[in-house]
């Protein structure tokens, strides 16, 4: 295979000092899908970023096709045939496939927009690698795992020769993620470079033919995959052992902890996300609720957690009701909350650390000295103990947490959360983009918080792997309601969760048996 493209001894210091990239090399070949891994700020989005035209660099070389390319911004890299697709779709809901896709490459005379040439275009692309997109149909009404495949047309249809993927596979089911396997490869066999990021390694030895590992912004080699196995990869990114499996002992749940009675949720446009859904949770054990992203999940935690209120039904936390209540009484009423979205509801990015993970606890006694003046000291000392006990990478703890690295940013909303001394633990997508290290230490604790503190537990991932391998007990939500309740997670295959989760299978009430 040809060489397409040659990155060498790439560095990138940003204005504050930080240096995310290092004399970093990678390489890659026409019609090969290259795996690049590392943790949380190893550099690897920075270095991408470069490739497309996102950010500067200060050192090294780029080429293309073996000739000096110099890429000044993300069109500039569209038209040298680079194309990049996001974790975050940027898409317009209320287009068309086809206007979304040749949006800002508008065929048509003068000013006017042929609909007619801009939906041919894009159905011939869709049918030619079998993505099979409908062009007409409007991006409100498309599933998540087809919004991706619209994503990856855009791309295809500015003539990419190299597409980068950024955790593709993140939010699909295991059908879907085969489906955009068979698509990849064609893809691939068509003489297209892809680029694959991706935390997890089982895919990636599924797919991949190349793997480079970035670790604290260096490159620590490349392999080819049949060198490479999962224990191996992890290795290199952490510069240790990483357990990819967790061991646990079976659930002893007690008393009840979080009950959910009929619960309903109508959204901006009025359509019931949650539909009358009800389910309890016991002190020691954690319940999953898997489900294709936009089924009602997300609704849940938030309902549970008091920051969107109720169409109708209860909920209850140690048998009193959070009805009326503010967030902050409902987490003093035992909850902790890990959000879906770190940034928004997580954290406070421009205030350090310390402000961050004090922000729940600030106004307790315990941190006051005669009744009166905070105890900077004892505050210190605490921080400062949480930033070692969850190893935090950061300068100190006066660095403003968007300064840090996603996961060290996860690593924060968690050392929050998990030594807030509550009773229940809501945690929404825990480890969605986080590397092996981070990820391995939050499974690690949630187990441990329910088997050693008699924490109740709900957990919602769209990681198949860890909801089956977390989790005691799990529901299924399909279009706002409960389909499917397995009393033992670790016996369900990823492939019928999968069937239930896109709708092919429901069970029947007496199929599943009590919620609580």
């Amino acid at each position: 295979m040809a060489e397409i493209l040659r990155m060498e001894n790439i560095t990138k210091i940003y204005p504050n000092g930080f240096m995310a990239n290092k004399d970093v090399n990678f390489v890659v070949n026409e019609g090969e899908i290259h795996a690049l891994v590392g943790e949380n700020g190893a550099g690897k989005t920075t270095l991408m970023k470069i490739l497309f035209g996102m950010e500067d660099f200060q050192g090294g070389s780029m080429l293309l096709d073996g000739k000096p390319a110099n890429i000044s911004s993300p069109l500039d890299a569209i038209d040298k045939g680079i194309g990049m697709v996001h974790q975050h779709f940027m898409q317009v809901p209320s287009l068309t496939v086809a206007e979304n896709v040749t949006l800002g490459i508008e065929p048509g005379k003068g000013l006017m927009f042929d609909k007619r040439i801009a939906a041919r275009i894009t159905q011939e692309i869709s049918d030619k690698y079998q993505l099979k997109v409908n062009a007409g149909e409007r991006i409100a009404d498309l599933g998540v795992g087809l919004r991706q495949k619209v994503e990856i047309l855009k791309a295809l249809v500015r003539k990419c020769r190299i597409l980068i993927l950024d955790e593709p596979t993140a939010v699909l089911t295991p059908q879907e993620t085969e489906e955009l396997f068979v698509q990849l490869k064609a893809l691939k066999k068509d003489g297209i470079a892809i680029i694959f990021i991706s935390h997890k390694l089982e895919e990636v030895m599924e797919l991949c033919d190349r793997v480079t590992v970035l670790r604290h912004g260096r490159t620590i080699g490349t392999d080819v995959i049949e060198n490479l196995d999962p224990a191996k990869i992890s290795r290199m990114m952490v510069g240790r052992d990483v357990i990819l499996e967790i061991e646990k002992e079976p659930a002893q749940p007690k008393d009840i902890v979080l009950t959910v009675d009929d619960l309903k949720y109508r959204n901006a446009e009025d359509v019931m996300t949650v539909d009358g859904i009800s389910f309890g949770i016991r002190s020691g054990e954690i319940v999953g609720i898997a489900g294709v992203e936009g089924n009602g999940q997300n609704e849940v935690a938030e309902l549970v957690a008091g920051i969107i209120k109720p169409a109708g039904g209860t909920i209850e936390i140690s048998g009193k009701s959070i009805k009326n209540k503010s967030i902050r009484k409902i987490r003093e009423m035992g909850l902790a909350y890990i959000s879906e979205d770190r940034m928004v509801y997580g954290c406070a990015a421009n205030l350090p650390i310390r402000e961050n993970i004090m922000a729940d606890r600030i106004h307790s006694k315990k941190y006051r000295k005669f009744g009166l003046f905070t105890d900077t000291r004892k505050i210190n000392r605490e921080i400062d103990e949480l930033i070692e006990a969850f190893e935090i990478a950061c300068d100190d703890r006066s660095q403003p947490v968007r300064m840090l690295s996603g996961g060290n940013i996860q690593k924060v909303i968690v050392a929050r959360e998990f030594s807030s001394g509550a009773h229940l633990i809501l945690a929404n997508q825990p480890t969605r983009g986080i590397d092996v290290g981070t990820t391995e230490m939050i499974r690690k604790t949630l187990v441990r918080k329910a088997r050693e503190d008699g924490v109740a537990t709900l957990l919602i991932s769209s990681d198949l792997n860890e909801i089956l391998e977390v989790s005691d007990r799990l529901l299924v939500m399909k279009d706002g309601q409960i389909v499917a309740h397995f009393q033992d997670a670790s016996k369900v295959s990823t492939d019928l969760l999968g069937e239930y989760m896109l709708g092919v299978r429901r069970m029947t009430p007496e199929e599943m048996g009590d919620l609580v």
